[in-house]
């Protein structure tokens, strides 16, 4: 059920489900019958109820992170998208550019009802930024929310189009993380190895170095000296490298939290969740209160 409701349009086909389920009910005109829809619209509506619930308020609990100064691990930034040519998607046909797009098309059946045949989403890292630095976005499992939607028609075929535009104002909540730079993890003793294996091809040149005495050979002691030099050598490159500014990375969270990702802001996006789920609490009490009264009535006329 939580998994059904990431769709950006699950609120509204929750709330043609009820109107579907009050009307079928309606045509059976049974106790029985209403008891059963009142019970469904209820649980339902909890479900929609929880995971609107859970978004209102994992947007609400977390603040907004510059990008440059964002901790490492869950956060939300707002920033804006890249114009750059390598941010862009892959064309399609029929598409204007974007940095990302999800595709559905469905094909008219013969008791004219539109049937899903295609569904194409978008998996390429694209850039945001703010006023403090840039971050890489991505978008791979990501519940997307865009009001950039747009419907079109081909002879029996409907394409729906969600796309994500250069410039537009992101959102984005999820796993923040600095890949070099000063959170590089490296590792001292492999890449000491690594590198005296390499001095080691070169006979002469380490022997030149580290062969003090002259007898051609490289002693117990000379070859302290030279993982010594190696040490060293290995520290000034971790050093360099960790002055270097690292490369951040929003991403799907491996802890199971919420990823979200939309053009809308983070009050825009917190009040849209919360006045959904203010309208599915209201109908999960609507919905036991009729399945109480279809329940009573049927003990009465029973």
């Amino acid at each position: 059920m939580t998994q059904y409701l990431r769709n950006g349009y699950a609120n509204l086909i929750t709330s043609f489900g009820h109107l579907l389920i009050l009307l079928v009910a309606l045509r059976i005109n049974d106790p029985q019958a209403w008891m059963a829809a009142f019970s469904l619209i209820a649980l339902i509506s909890f479900f929609a109820w929880a995971s609107t619930f859970r978004r209102s308020r994992a947007i609400a609990d977390t603040p907004t992170s510059k990008i440059d100064s964002a901790a490492q691990g869950y956060v939300e930034i707002f920033g804006r998208t890249s114009n750059a040519p390598e941010s862009l998607a892959p064309a399609r046909m029929g598409s204007l550019p974007c940095v990302w797009f999800r595709c559905i098309t469905y094909r008219r059946t013969s008791d004219n009802k539109w049937q899903e045949i295609s569904r194409e989403t978008s998996d390429s890292v694209f850039e945001i930024s703010d006023e403090t630095g840039r971050c890489m976005v991505d978008p791979d499992d990501a519940e997307v929310f865009t009001t950039h939607c747009r419907t079109w028609y081909e002879g029996q075929y409907k394409h729906i189009d969600e796309q994500l535009f250069p410039g537009d104002n992101i959102y984005v909540l999820g796993e923040f993380s600095t890949i070099s730079g000063a959170n590089s993890a490296l590792d001292l003793k492999a890449d000491m190895n690594v590198l005296l294996e390499q001095w080691k091809k070169d006979r002469s040149t380490l022997l030149k170095r580290f062969d003090l005495d002259g007898n051609g050979e490289v002693g117990l002691k000379e070859w302290q000296l030279a993982r010594n030099a190696a040490r060293r050598e290995i520290e000034k490159q971790h050093r360099e490298l960790r002055l270097h500014n690292g490369v951040h990375v929003m991403r799907n969270p491996e802890s199971g939290q919420l990823y979200l990702l939309s053009n809308l802001s983070p009050h825009q996006l917190k009040r849209r969740y919360a006045l959904w789920s203010w309208f599915h609490i209201t109908m999960f009490f609507s919905g036991v209160g009729g399945a109480v009264w279809a329940m009573m009535h049927l003990a009465l006329s029973g």
